[in-house]
């Protein structure tokens, strides 16, 4: 059934006023959560007012945790069953597998033909449900993701800066895969499995940081499709301090290469065409351009030495400008698109022209770590899925200092290297001053602001004594 097609029978099919005229599926919610304490009451008491019927819906609290979240949902929970809600609280000690495991050891508690997972930062809306499920009515579709939104997006410079990423990632990239029928992926939240598909698939596996990207294509490969809905969102809370969002980009950056080396072999011996083997390999193997920026930002310093005496005419080098007007066009297009439709236009865009070189060099400043991350991943080194604490922060009145239970409790020896680079980076403006040669002197001055935002933030969201 055709998108059109959808649309013009999905009010027919699941009114969004909670009185289906046909026969509704039933639906399994999962909520993997693990020491959430600031934000589980949030996430149950929000799936709770889901538009659905309650004899046609589960809920599933997959808790590993080991603080008093554990105790909080489980009074939430038995709260709710009392009211006649079809709740459970699913616990685990010894948190094998991390959230896959926890996912694939509750499979067989499910009841229900379609699973909608949703981590414990994401509050969905009540009609979310109503809306996705329809898409279903294809046979073949065996996932439906909808794009996060952000509810403390103004909250700080990292949250802008992650906003900005994010934009680009589920505007353009997930909306592009999917309208060149390409292969894409499930996000890990805020999307419905049929659960025949998890199945066939092989399951959850946890051999892999990113067990959702895992899954997707090996759902793919087994011929089933991935539906991605631009037009539905899914409002989250995005991490509010640095070294949760590292813990964040070491497993998408980790998970990421360790799901290229699994399934890149499986790809290539597929019934697909090459150009879908192509844009495959390339979507896998995308962490991998952080080892790049790392190499060339090292190696951009002693190379200042030896342009001049071996006669480099470092005009040539203006050709790649064109790759980073490029990438300007695209991020300032998707941020464009989901501005707020209130702003003035002048405005949005002023905000975007004074963002993006922030966003370029932070980028830049976690080169380093999510090197380590990629290189880790592809030597097959495993690690424990570190998970990225939330804190209920939604606007500028909050703040994380008074709830400092899940801040790191040192600094690590990736930080006080990233103090190092930009020493190492501020010598290379320095030779390039001292020489007369601007060659690199945008590259190094975006490095140096970079990693000395990303060595600020985090010393600063540790909490040390």
């Amino acid at each position: 059934m055709k998108y059109k097609q959808y649309k013009k029978n999905q009010s027919k099919l699941l009114p969004l006023n909670g009185k289906a005229t046909g026969s509704l599926p039933f639906v399994t919610i999962q909520l993997p959560i693990f020491n959430e304490k600031f934000v589980v009451h949030r996430l149950i008491e929000n799936i709770i007012q889901m538009d659905y019927p309650k004899d046609k819906m589960e809920i599933q609290v997959l808790d590993d945790s080991t603080d008093d979240t554990r105790s909080l949902a489980c009074k939430l929970v038995k709260q709710y069953k009392e009211a006649g809600y079809l709740i459970d609280h699913i616990t685990r000690f010894d948190r094998k597998g991390y959230k896959a495991g926890a996912l694939k050891e509750a499979m067989s508690e499910v009841k229900g033909d379609f699973i909608a997972i949703f981590d414990a930062d994401f509050l969905p809306k009540p009609s979310f449900l109503r809306e996705v499920l329809p898409y279903f009515e294809d046979d073949n579709v065996g996932v439906v993701q909808t794009r996060w939104e952000h509810i403390n997006q103004d909250y700080s410079l990292l949250t802008r800066l992650q906003a900005f990423q994010l934009n680009v990632h589920f505007t353009v990239e997930q909306k592009g895969r999917d309208a060149g029928k390409y292969l894409l992926q499930f996000n890990g939240t805020a999307g419905i499995w049929r659960k025949k598909t998890i199945d066939d698939a092989g399951g959850w596996e946890a051999d892999t940081l990113t067990e959702d990207l895992d899954l997707s294509y090996r759902a793919q490969l087994k011929g089933w499709k991935i539906v991605f809905r631009e037009d539905i969102g899914a409002p989250a809370e995005l991490p509010a301090e640095i070294n949760g969002l590292k813990s964040q980009q070491y497993r998408w950056m980790k998970g990421g290469a360790e799901t290229a080396k699994k399934i890149l072999p499986r790809i290539w011996q597929s019934h697909f065409s090459f150009w879908k083997k192509f844009h495959a390999t390339m979507h896998l193997l995308s962490s991998s351009v952080f080892i790049f920026v790392f190499i060339i930002g090292v190696f951009s310093v002693p190379i200042l030495f030896y342009l001049i005496p071996l006669g480099i005419d470092t005009k040539v080098l203006s050709i790649f400008l064109l790759s980073l007007v490029s990438i300007m066009v695209v991020y300032f297009a998707a941020n464009a698109e989901l501005a707020n439709p209130n702003e003035h236009k002048i405005y949005t865009w002023l905000k975007m022209i004074l963002i993006f070189p922030v966003f370029l060099a932070v980028s830049m400043g976690l080169s380093l770590h999510n090197s380590i991350a990629v290189i880790q991943g592809y030597r097959g080194k495993k690690s424990s899925f570190i998970r990225t604490p939330k804190f209920n922060i939604k606007g500028l009145s909050d703040s994380i200092g008074k709830k400092g239970a899940y801040l790191n409790k040192k600094i690590s020896i990736i930080t006080i290297s990233e103090g190092v680079m930009i020493l190492y980076f501020l010598g290379g403006l320095w030779a390039g001053w001292s020489m007369n040669n601007n060659t690199f002197l945008v590259f190094h001055l975006l490095l140096v602001v970079g990693y000395g935002i990303v060595f600020y933030y985090s010393v600063k969201h540790t909490k040390i004594g």
